[in-house]
């Protein structure tokens, strides 16, 4: 391999990407997981019935602040100027459990990919601790990117059924 790596310097040395000189051009990124459960805890979630108190907007508000934290929680991630988040959580009783899907979006010198599969994996965790006391074998499961747009590399949209989509179904 005779492409230099990104993210390390001329030393082998571990080094944030310079990305001073790039253009800030519109980038959004879309990721999306999952989280399953009994039938009972999901009723009992959509009920109103978890001892926390409201799932899935404490859910929801975990994973728009976990976007804006990524560049604490991720090394080498870039802080971006984020001018919107949205997260998403879905019943879903085939599975059984919850979609979750999140949307980045950001004028930026690099893109949100990192931002949006931190806010569903945070909102996935927070799901998780909110209704632990009713379930403690809900499991998360395939946290991927389902597509980015912006930036230098082309754009990229998940084909459906891919190998990692599949795993845990």
């Amino acid at each position: 391999m005779s492409e230099k790596l990104s993210h390390l310097d001329e030393k082998g040395q571990v080094q944030m990407v310079d990305v001073s000189a790039k253009t800030a051009t519109y980038r959004e990124a879309i990721a999306a997981g999952r989280v399953r459960m009994s039938p009972e805890t999901l009723e009992a979630i959509e009920g109103g019935n978890a001892p926390k108190g409201d799932v899935i907007a404490t859910a929801k508000l975990a994973g728009i602040m976990a976007a804006k934290q990524t560049a604490q929680l991720i090394p080498l991630c870039h802080p971006l100027p984020l001018s919107q988040i949205a997260v998403e959580i879905r019943p879903d009783r085939t599975l059984p459990g919850y979609q979750i899907q999140a949307t980045v979006k950001t004028k930026a010198e690099t893109g949100v990919e990192m931002e949006a599969l931190t806010a569903v994996s945070v909102a996935a965790l927070t799901l998780y601790d909110m209704a632990k006391g009713l379930e403690k074998a809900i499991a998360i499961e395939a946290i991927y990117l389902l597509g980015k747009t912006g930036g230098k590399s082309r754009d990229y949209h998940r084909e459906r059924g891919t190998k990692a989509e599949n795993m845990s179904r």
